[in-house]
């Protein structure tokens, strides 16, 4: 890979870094202002829709810049979002619109790499970019734990730290930590090696642009391998946003664990999807993607294992079994479906329509899983509804990716 990868991979980990342990800290803040319970799922909810409604914008400004220049520029939007939290913002508001900097930075960082690896590097590149991210959302949330804990709050020096910003918060000091990550992760696009690629110039436009993506999405669902790949994904991460909580969920209701030994089980399948990763980029040949779509299957096959684990040992292997599954599953898939994106569209625009679908499933995904909460549907019954669904999909895909001979 070109030497700009290493410079990419490690300032997108500072940056997620960040963002990850923005969020504890934006909901210690609405805790210590008082805020009803409901705003908390808020914030990720506000993050997650600047995803699906900016979409059509930040694919046509990821191809209409150089692609380290966007990503400078959103990271320095986030920097914005959390100096604005220090200031005093609502942390809603705020959150939002550091949600519109990570959207703005996805199609940036994955079109670079796209353009930066060749073909055959991509399953590589993309589980390197996989590991880091799920490392940086593991630290991330430790180091967001750290800085929302008494112990922190409560050293002499940060306390007069905080007073002395005059702020009206104990976490002063933590958004300033906060902002020199984003400070250091503006410091290491500088080192980040432009691939050179120029896109012809797209209209700015509202009507324009929606009407091109409107284009650019129905070429994509409409190509047998961007349709069998974007499907895959879209499904994969719907499902695993649920997974994340019914995990949680789980863990406390046949395991007996509360809530913070119950987040351990989430580190571990962090912990394999890093492994998956690796075994991906090892073992998986960009021409042999398809070829994964069995994984899928057997990742629905593994979810009803749970109904039957009563000790944190076991659960702590089967989580991680989880995450190794997942992991070998969607990083060829990932690379799949770039590939198909830049020979289709170009490298903005077509992760530009990935995110769009990803998160409106993830959306899709919360409500449903929201909705079956309120009618007190049981764990149980949503393991089995979540493992179901996600067989009865796969198994349509493996049908179809058959009926057209791709594998």
């Amino acid at each position: 890979m070109r030497a700009g990868f290493v410079p990419l991979m490690t300032a997108q980990f500072v940056s997620a870094l960040a963002d990850n342990a923005l969020l504890l800290v934006a909901m210690a803040l609405l805790i210590e202002q008082g805020q009803a319970a409901f705003w908390v799922p808020l914030l990720k909810l506000m993050f997650t829709l600047s995803y699906v409604l900016l979409g059509p914008w930040v694919g046509v400004w990821a191809d209409t810049w150089p692609k380290q220049k966007v990503m400078m520029v959103a990271n320095g939007i986030k920097a914005v979002a959390c100096t604005a939290m220090l200031l005093g913002v609502n942390p809603l508001w705020a959150f939002a619109l550091a949600g519109l900097g990570a959207a703005a930075y996805a199609p940036a960082k994955y079109g670079l790499v796209t353009e930066l690896a060749k073909p055959e590097q991509l399953i590589t590149a993309n589980a390197w970019i996989e590991i880091s991210t799920v490392s940086a959302v593991l630290l991330g949330v430790v180091l967001g734990g750290g800085l929302v804990s008494p112990a922190w709050v409560g050293l002499a020096w940060v306390h007069t730290f905080s007073t002395q910003l005059d702020m009206n918060s104990v976490y002063s000091a933590s958004f300033v930590l906060l902002l020199f990550c984003y400070g250091l992760a503006g410091f290491l696009n500088l080192f980040i090696q432009g691939s050179g690629k120029v896109y012809a110039a797209q209209p700015w436009r509202f009507i324009s642009v929606c009407k091109a993506f409107g284009h650019d999405m129905q070429r994509l669902w409409s190509d047998p391998l961007g349709s069998i790949s974007l499907s895959v994904t879209t499904l994969f991460w719907g499902v695993g946003a649920t997974l994340q909580l019914l995990v949680l969920a789980w863990a406390q209701a046949q395991l007996s664990l509360d809530l913070s030994q119950a987040a351990y089980l989430q580190a571990a399948t962090a912990v394999g999807v890093i492994m998956g990763a690796a075994l991906a980029a090892r073992w998986v040949a960009l021409h042999q993607a398809t070829k994964v779509l069995g994984i899928g299957l057997l990742l629905g096959m593994l979810l009803p294992v749970m109904l039957w684990v009563t000790q944190w040992q076991a659960a702590v292997v089967l989580t991680t079994l989880l995450g190794i599954v997942g992991g070998f599953f969607v990083v060829p898939m990932n690379a799949l479906l770039q590939y198909r994106g830049v020979v289709l569209l170009t490298a903005g625009r077509s992760i530009a329509v990935q995110n769009v679908n990803e998160n409106t499933s993830i959306l899709a995904m919360m409500a449903g899983y929201s909705a079956l909460l309120y009618f007190q549907v049981s764990v149980e019954y949503l393991i089995l509804l979540l493992a179901l669904l996600l067989i009865a999909v796969m198994a349509r895909v493996m049908w179809r990716s058959r009926s057209l001979g791709l594998g």
